[in-house]
């Protein structure tokens, strides 16, 4: 028998690095250094600070480089990199290092940013909290998921998948462990990225409602 699904929270603590970039080559020498939680900070924080607006959240790098070093072709090269494609943080930081370098490549110049638009590395601790919260079966599972707070539902889609390594998200990992593989696998499919988070909720909330 499968155990039940502890909801979780979480909250995080942003940190200045103390490194900056003032062009592309020490932006890809800093993409190269930095920790897994920097990479994940900067292609993550507008999804969690901002869920009741746009679905697609910006990355740093490719607001930076568009809109500091209005180098448009690059930024939005870096700008479409589809986050969900991606398994670990390495593969992500790597293929920002693969579309920087094969820019510089071409580049016969570096184009330098104005004083004081710097792009400053920051990182996030998260700080993993327990709640009081647990479903034992499919229906509890859904009343609770009305309710749960969005860093809940944000650390279980987003930070259990990417950051933590868990492959895929957790509440697809339990399903399929209580033998609910289609709604698992619908879940397991959502591009996740595309929605609000409000927006997502309700997407779950849809999908499973129809199995109750």
């Amino acid at each position: 028998m499968a155990e039940p699904f502890y909801f979780c929270t979480e909250f995080t603590q942003v940190e200045l690095l103390g490194r900056n970039a003032k062009n592309l080559a020490e932006l890809l020498q800093g993409i190269k250094e930095i920790p897994d939680s920097s990479i994940y900070y900067h292609t993550h924080r507008f999804l969690q600070q901002h869920h009741y607006l746009s679905p697609e959240p910006p990355n740093d790098f490719a607001y930076w480089i568009i809109n500091i070093l209005q180098e448009d072709i690059l930024g939005e090269k870096i700008a479409s990199v589809d986050i969900v494609q991606f398994k670990t943080i390495e593969e992500l930081r790597a293929k920002f290092i693969e579309l920087i370098e094969n820019f510089l490549n071409e580049k016969m110049q570096l184009r330098n940013c104005p004083e004081g638009e710097e792009f400053h590395f920051m990182s996030c601790r998260t700080f993993i909290l327990p709640t009081h919260q647990a479903a034992n079966n499919l229906y509890e599972f859904y009343e609770i998921l009305n309710n749960i707070s969005i860093d809940s539902l944000y650390f279980h889609i987003f930070e259990a998948r990417l950051r933590l390594k868990k492959k895929d998200n957790d509440f697809s990992r339990w399903l399929r462990d209580i033998g609910e593989n289609k709604i698992s696998e619908e879940i397991s499919k959502l591009d996740p990225y595309t929605y609000t988070l409000e927006g997502l909720r309700k997407k779950l909330i849809s999908l499973i409602g129809l199995k109750i």
